[in-house]
This record gives structure tokens, C-alpha cells and sequence, in this order.
């Protein structure tokens, strides 16, 4: 996965921490997760404020689903 699978990073994201509610993870613990998920592969230093807000967004919208 890369920076611009910002669906596919909130549903891992969904089911490695499904008792996290999405919306109280600050971004420097969002950025770390990220970075630690297996099938994650780009380089952590293209990331910023934008990108993780949408994947924060999408995880929250897929933790109300």
C-alpha cells in the first residue's frame, strides 16, 4: 500500500485496532501505525497533515459501518 490508498490503509487500520475509536488518535500515532502495517510500502516522509486526515476520515467512516 502507499500514501494514496487512503481506503485500504482505514480498513486495516479498522481491523488491527478495532477497539480504537479512530477520531481521538493524534497524527504522529496515526503516522507510526500506518508505517507498521505489513502491506504498507512507501516512504513514511511523503506523508503530511493532509493524507492523514482522509485516512483518519476513513476510518472513521468505516468504523460506523
Amino acid at each position: 500500500m502507499k500514501w494514496a490508498d487512503v481506503y485500504d490503509i482505514a480498513v486495516e487500520l479498522a481491523e488491527r485496532y478495532p477497539d480504537t475509536d479512530p477520531q481521538y488518535v493524534n497524527f504522529v500515532e496515526l503516522h507510526q501505525w500506518i508505517c507498521e502495517l505489513e502491506e504498507f510500502d512507501d516512504d513514511p516522509q511523503r506523508s503530511g497533515e493532509k493524507i492523514l486526515e482522509a485516512i483518519q476520515a476513513a476510518w472513521i467512516e468505516e468504523a460506523e459501518d
